[in-house]
């Protein structure tokens, strides 16, 4: 009788925590589909129209591609970067390690907005001037802390001996970084894909500063909650939403399908 108590309690907390971790995306889904340009519950009305005009907008279009680009460039140097610098102080010893893996943390435990800020001073100050690339830089500066701490993570699991073993049967330095342990540190790597796609995906202060006339989604939602909103708004969020939540089911399916196939 305990357990059974237990085990509806728990089920109902996880319930409960679910709720309100959704219902208010729920209410923007349900808000998109709304008929009227303001938002009321009871719905009146539904309607398809707003997500055929966010669908059929060449402005939304240029947004999303500019949010699609910044992510996949900060996806790929963020990871290139994490790689080498989680292999540099959580596989190897040397002079200055510790205060390397504090410097590279370091940006975490900054707030975005003022993070930001410097930065947009800074290319201010050398005369650099803002766009999407440079919001690709300010976006790595977080980012890439984020991602190391990941990769560093599979990396202290990582046995050294499996390398020794290949450079002893007669691999180059290369062969072993290519086929023992990239493959190895796959599950972090593939982690620390997704965190860093959706972390730029959906980041909205570093954007704001940094990204110049080049509007990223966080940056248009923003503005249209500020002035002119229309049901657009949570229609773009709501495909937002979706867009990263199959990118994580997706994520998560291929790392079951490679754990599986290495097993086997």
């Amino acid at each position: 009788m305990t357990h059974r108590r237990t085990h509806a309690l728990i089920w109902i907390w996880t319930l409960f925590v679910v709720a309100v971790v959704y219902l208010p995306i729920a209410c923007g889904a349900l808000a998109s589909f709304n008929k009227s340009r303001y938002f009321g519950f009871p719905v009146k009305a539904y309607a398809t129209d707003w997500w055929e005009k966010t669908l059929d907008s060449i402005e939304i279009g240029m947004i999303v591609r500019n949010s699609i680009l910044i992510a996949l460039l900060v996806t790929v140097l963020s990871v290139l970067i994490a790689t080498f610098g989680a292999l540099a102080f959580a596989r190897y010893d040397w002079k200055g390690r510790r205060l390397y893996q504090k410097l590279i943390m370091l940006p975490i435990f900054f707030p975005q907005p003022v993070l930001g800020l410097a930065m947009l001073l800074g290319f201010s100050a050398v005369g650099i001037q803002t766009s999407w690339m440079t919001a690709v830089f300010a976006h790595l500066v977080w980012v890439v802390p984020v991602v190391t701490l990941v990769i560093a993570i599979q990396v202290y699991g990582f046995d050294p001996s499996l390398e020794e073993a290949a450079i002893d049967l007669g691999c180059s330095r290369l062969q072993v970084l290519r086929e023992v342990t990239l493959p190895l540190l796959w599950p972090g790597i593939w982690s620390g894909m997704l965190f860093a796609f959706l972390l730029s995906w959906s980041n909205f202060p570093l954007s704001l500063y940094t990204a110049g006339a080049d509007s990223t989604i966080p940056k248009w939602l923003y503005a249209k909650m500020v002035a002119g909103y229309t049901p657009m708004v949570p229609a773009l969020g709501t495909m937002a939403t979706l867009g990263a939540a199959a990118l994580l089911l997706t994520g998560g399916l291929v790392g079951i399908l490679v754990r599986r196939r290495t097993a086997s």
